[in-house]
């Protein structure tokens, strides 16, 4: 059980912490134990964890500003093993550095520091800037599948929601984009197709009205001469 200066030093931490937020840090304790809380925290722009949101947790021991805190990290990071204690010279790996004027907010001040940092240390990994970058993309779907998560954190909850619908209603533009593309092609080829038709059909008049020979003019002459012999002919007999 905590001793109540613990208790009243954390209610003082998280008082501060929601009056005066710390950037790319979110933290708050446990409703069902002030000696647990849990913590976000958010990449920074131009490393590999950019875009991350890194979910874990903070236990508090009853001696608590006396003796340092157990930090652990859920979310897959590429920097900590996850639910694995994390070697900090503000953690209870190192009491003896222990600083009692620390807080909430410098401990995960730190720990984001630590991160960005390549240092090996209990409880860190190697890997490379393209899995950071992978495993910072998946962050928030894998956070949000945490049932204490979604509890302790429904905001980011919510802007993962947003985020697959947008996902989604972009995606169902694409493919009607993609269909409007298809039927303008179709249409196009047969328009293509019925002017090639028109073309033929009027080919095969012209070469019909070629074959229509007129009407010869000396033929016509030649009647016209006929005729006016027989016409004549009576005349002639008188």
């Amino acid at each position: 059980m905590a001793e109540k200066a613990c208790v009243k030093r954390l209610q003082k931490e998280y008082r501060a912490l929601c009056k005066e937020p710390v950037s790319h840090i979110v933290a708050r304790p446990s409703p069902s134990d002030i000696l647990e809380w849990h913590y976000v925290l958010e990449g920074s722009e131009g490393t590999p964890f950019a875009g991350g949101y890194y979910y874990g947790k903070i236990k508090f021991p009853p001696e608590y500003p006396y003796k340092p805190p157990g930090i652990s990290m859920t979310t897959p990071n590429g920097r900590f093993m996850t639910q694995k204690k994390i070697c900090l010279s503000m953690s209870d790996f190192h009491p003896e550095s222990w600083n009692p004027m620390w807080s909430v907010s410098s401990i995960l001040t730190g720990l984001l520091s630590f991160m960005m940092d390549t240092s090996p240390t209990t409880g860190s990994v190697t890997t490379t800037t393209a899995e950071k970058q992978r495993l910072a993309k998946s962050s928030l779907a894998f956070n949000c599948k945490n049932a204490t998560f979604r509890k302790m954190f429904p905001e980011y909850v919510d802007n993962y929601n947003l985020q697959q619908e947008q996902a989604a209603s972009e995606q169902h533009a694409s493919s009607e984009s993609h269909q409007d593309k298809s039927s303008r092609s179709v249409s196009e080829t047969n328009l293509d197709s019925a002017g090639e038709d028109m073309k033929k059909v009027e080919g095969l008049n012209a070469v019909r009205r070629n074959k229509k020979q007129p009407f010869p003019t000396w033929l016509m002459f030649l009647l016209f001469s006929i005729f006016g012999v027989v016409m004549a002919l009576p005349l002639l007999q008188l």
